[in-house]
């Protein structure tokens, strides 16, 4: 009887593990889309091309929703490229401005 009740428990307890760690996994949110209007990505274009920015060197690839790495130097985005983005960093880099959200230094959008 003793070893009934033993068992009992340690099913039961197992079972509300698997539940937790279920519910864990499944309430994660994907990152919103970060959109920009064709006359910003112009205007992107363009200061890329007047300030003539130098592309920064790294071992890895920088894209859309990696991080970018610590020792990378994440620049201001300047308010000409429209008030929805001035909450992100960007990069330049491989000829392309990735804008990063400062608080994971994660790539949200890739300006082509």
């Amino acid at each position: 009887m003793k070893k009934l009740l033993m068992l009992a428990a340690a099913a039961s307890l197992v079972a509300t593990m698997a539940n937790a760690q279920t519910t864990v996994t499944t309430t994660g949110a994907a990152p919103a889309a970060v959109q920009i209007e064709p006359q910003y990505r112009t205007k992107i274009k363009t200061y890329v091309t007047e300030h003539k920015l130098r592309p920064v060197q790294t071992t890895e690839k920088i894209v859309v929703g990696a991080k970018v790495p610590s020792d990378v130097e994440l620049v201001a985005v300047p308010s000409e490229w429209g008030p929805s983005l001035t909450k992100y960093r960007y990069v330049y880099s491989g000829d392309r401005v990735m804008l990063v959200d400062p608080g994971t230094r994660t790539v949200v959008q890739e300006v082509d």
